[in-house]
């Protein structure tokens, strides 16, 4: 094994672990009434559409290109009508 492949094996299992982290104090959060549901099935939009996207397409790379696209527009589209909103109140 070269250093740049214990490197990327590195890197992964830090990412592993911060994700899993997040995932705890999340769930811990949520126990103690810190942050609502819907904050929780917010950010599990985009989770959820790329594995439904992984799972009909076959490519992760392009689901999850598709995933980032969909999430942008998404966005552009809450913001879009945020300010129009803003505009009529």
């Amino acid at each position: 094994m070269t250093l740049v492949s214990i490197a990327i094996y590195v890197v992964l299992v830090m990412v592993g672990l911060g994700v899993l982290t997040m995932l705890l104090f999340g769930l811990r959060s949520l126990t103690f009434g810190k942050i609502k549901p819907l904050n929780i099935i917010i950010i599990l939009v985009p989770i959820v559409l790329l594995g439904i996207l992984g799972m009909v397409m076959g490519d992760w790379a392009l689901a999850a290109i598709y995933t980032f696209m969909i999430m942008f527009l998404l966005a552009v589209a809450a913001l879009l009508i945020s300010g129009v909103r803003g505009i009529f109140n």
